[in-house]
């Protein structure tokens, strides 16, 4: 069996930066387990499966597919940089002739489109709520140390943890910041958070960004995620109010690095744009 797989770096113009993904190809329908088993394989944050809906649906032709993602070690229910890179496959390399494609997935329908240079990703804008302190003061520990925190918040649909450090902090602070995400695990044994992000204030006077992140998810098996567009799911809601904009730029500050455009729309959702770079093109044989 042969499956076209393909390797993309997400939310940048530069090959090795950004965030990988796999996005694999499915004519057929693909056994349950050998989803998980291609993931684990690929032993990137995320591998995309994009389906046909309907039997006689076409790569290049369809505007409608089904979309999966799975970390090496179990599936998720939203992944904005594998949606991206899913999106960059078919616009990109399958010469895809739509100007908006649908996905169907666990998070319901997400569209993506393009714009110049971009794609625009269509994700659904999630509420984060104040975070009594002492329930995750162990994990925050774990996280930053002795750093002062201004802000904690939790996002319910999604349980991340949204911790904001001190306006004091440069961007270089959250860069430099040391990290032991396996301690994670042993701080937050409840099943309450899923995802932990930690973000600065930028310096948008000007041109700059609104602001900065990281993330990380180790229990679903990834240490930290260069540059996540579910997070800014979260993220994009709680910057817009503090900053009180509907229009950000924001960075991604781990190692690879990666920019993503928001916008917070009027309907409970947010469109986050970025570009893209088809790095490998293979196929898998089994």
């Amino acid at each position: 069996m042969q499956i076209p797989i393909f390797t993309v770096d997400a939310f940048t113009n530069r090959p090795f930066s950004g965030n990988p993904a796999a996005v694999c190809l499915l004519e057929n329908d693909l056994d349950e387990d050998l989803h998980q088993k291609i993931a684990t394989e690929m032993n990137l944050s995320e591998t995309a499966f994009i389906r046909k809906l309907k039997p006689g649906d076409d790569f290049t032709k369809s505007s409608c597919f089904g979309l999966r993602w799975f970390t090496p070690a179990n599936e998720v229910p939203l992944c904005g940089h594998a949606t991206l890179a899913s999106a960059a496959v078919l616009f990109h390399v399958q010469k895809n002739t739509n100007s908006v494609l649908t996905f169907v997935t666990l998070s319901g329908e997400l569209k993506a489109r393009q714009v110049k240079d971009h794609i625009v990703l269509d994700l659904p804008l999630y509420t984060a709520y104040p975070q009594e302190l002492k329930e995750v003061e162990e994990l925050i520990k774990a996280a930053v140390g002795d750093m002062i925190v201004q802000d904690v918040c939790y996002s319910p649909d999604t349980k991340k943890l949204l911790v904001r450090l001190s306006d004091t902090y440069e961007r270089s602070v959250l860069e430099d910041l040391k990290v032991s995400a396996q301690r994670f695990l042993s701080a937050e044994k409840t099943g309450k958070v899923k995802g932990l992000i930690l973000t600065v204030k930028g310096n948008s006077s000007g041109t700059g960004h609104d602001f900065y992140s990281r993330y990380f998810a180790p229990w679903y098996g990834v240490l930290e995620d260069p540059v996540t567009g579910s997070a800014h799911a979260v993220l994009s809601s709680y910057w817009s109010e503090q900053l009180g904009k509907k229009e950000m730029l924001a960075f991604q500050c781990s190692r690879r690095g990666g920019e993503l455009k928001i916008s917070v729309r009027t309907d409970g959702r947010v469109d986050i744009a970025g570009q893209t770079a088809v790095v490998l093109k293979g196929n898998l044989t089994f």
